[in-house]
């Protein structure tokens, strides 16, 4: 069974995902729906709520997203960048044992089911650059301001 619950961030909506043994997906929306909330979702709710409100820089929850096995081991690194940092596809790639692995990292970053809490907006191009991000790089550039991580 699928729960769903809808949070208002700053910069739009987010539906949260469960499967009942932990979060499945948390991904930027236009629109709110009808909630089925369970335990993980309600928990991810609040923990968003109070990152947004600056009280918050690292969360605890039970992630369950599907993908290969590298797409996990890109996605296990991204939560290793310390908020208020950035760094590049082809750190990540080295860090993951693959130097020469940069377009595939890009391409499992792009896939991160779980927006905010695996930090997927803080990679940016090795020319220092905002590059894409499947939520729009206006939210990106807003993440990386909120936490510290370009100028204001």
């Amino acid at each position: 069974m699928v729960h769903v619950s809808f949070l208002e961030s700053p910069i739009g909506w987010l539906r949260i995902l469960s499967n009942g043994k932990g979060i499945t997906e948390i991904k930027f929306v236009e629109f709110e729906g009808p909630d089925d909330p369970d335990p993980h979702t309600e928990s991810a709710k609040t923990q968003l709520r109070e990152y947004f409100a600056g009280k918050r820089s690292s969360f605890t929850l039970k992630l369950l997203p599907e993908g290969t096995k590298f797409e996990h081991l890109v996605w296990q690194e991204l939560q290793k960048i310390p908020e208020g940092t950035t760094t590049n596809y082809g750190t990540i790639a080295a860090k993951i044992g693959d130097p020469k692995a940069s377009q595939a990292v890009g391409k499992a970053n792009g896939k991160n089911p779980i927006a905010v809490v695996v930090p997927c907006h803080r990679v940016i191009g090795a020319d220092h650059k905002l590059t894409g991000y499947a939520a729009g790089t206006h939210r990106k550039e807003w993440l990386l301001k909120h936490e510290g991580a370009l100028l204001l």
